[in-house]
This record gives structure tokens, sequence and C-alpha cells, in this order.
């Protein structure tokens, strides 16, 4: 099921075979595609046509090299120097290098999504879903590009990840402090 070429040896999934997997796993799922957007900022444009929640993702690791992806809604401030404390990492977190986000989620900057768990054959990535993006029916992501928009229900998120052996957990992520 490796389709595209992406850095030195590394094969990712591409949209097509994400979507033929959702397809069957039994996860009913709806695609727009759009003139490609780098920062939740340049999107807000295109998710005026497309319902559901959108989301924010970030690829981070801790100082022991642990992998996290964090899915949030898109507009939920979120305390990095904090967050470390409540999803278990060991220390302070930072933001994983290109390299390693085309290594186990198979994108490049731009482009992180859940969607590429796929490419995590071996279950290095550790799944965080924030609780306002999950109270949502419908959620929405990139599908491993960044010019197209995949909406899904949030059982069919969860029965995707879990599908791909990565067990998300739903929590609250700390806010940064008032001002």
């Amino acid at each position: 099921m490796r389709g595209i070429v992406g850095a030195g040896d590394i094969l990712a999934v591409s949209p097509q075979e994400l979507f033929s997997y959702l397809e069957t796993i039994g996860v009913h799922h709806e695609t727009v595609e759009h003139p490609a957007t780098f920062t939740v900022a340049e999107s807000s444009d295109i998710k005026t046509d497309i319902p559901g929640a959108h989301s924010k993702n970030l690829f981070l690791k801790d100082k022991k090299g642990q992998l996290f992806l964090i899915s949030a809604k898109d507009h939920t401030p979120i305390n990095l120097k904090k967050t470390h404390e409540v999803i278990g990492g060991s220390g302070r977190l930072s933001f994983g290098s290109p390299e390693q986000m085309m290594h186990f989620l198979g994108v490049l900057p731009g482009s992180v999504t859940p969607f590429g768990v796929l490419n995590d054959k071996e279950l290095k990535v550790k799944v965080i879903l924030d609780s306002q993006l999950m109270q949502h029916e419908r959620v929405n992501f990139h599908p491993l590009v960044n010019t197209m928009t995949t909406g899904l229900s949030r059982d069919g998120l969860l029965a995707f990840l879990r599908a791909t052996g990565h067990e998300p957990e739903i929590m609250d992520l700390p806010a940064p402090p008032a001002e």
C-alpha cells in the first residue's frame, strides 16, 4: 500500500491510498480540493465552505525523543510549556524536524494530520486529541497534503486511529496563562 516517494528511501501513503484505506475499514469521508494552505490563518476562507470542526495539528517531541501528534480545534490556544505535564512527556516539548515528520508521518510541514499515522508502522507516535475538537460530530484534516481537506465523523476518526494501532488519548490541553 505504499505509493509516493518521500524523503530518501521513505515511502509514504498517497491521499488516494488513504481514501481507499478509509473505505476498506468502513469510514465515510468527504474531501474538498483547494489551494495549498500552510497555517490555520491561511485556511480561514476555505473553511467557511466546509462543515464541521477544523483542526490544527502539531508534531512534537520531548527531550527523550518520544513523538507526539496533537490535534486540536483550529483556534484552541495551547500552552506548549505546560503540555508535557498533561500528555506524559519527559520535559518540555519542541517541534519535530521536517525529516522526522516525513519519516514517521509521511508528510511535509504544512500537511501535518492524524491521517499521517497510517505511515507510522512502528507505532512511535503518540496521538493526543483535544477534547474541544472531539465535541464536534464532524472533524476536518488535511489528507496527507495541504491542497485538500477531508471531513469525517469523530467516531470515524477514532476508528481510523485504532485500525492503525494508535489508541488516541482525548484530553483537555493546557491553555496559555491569561494576560
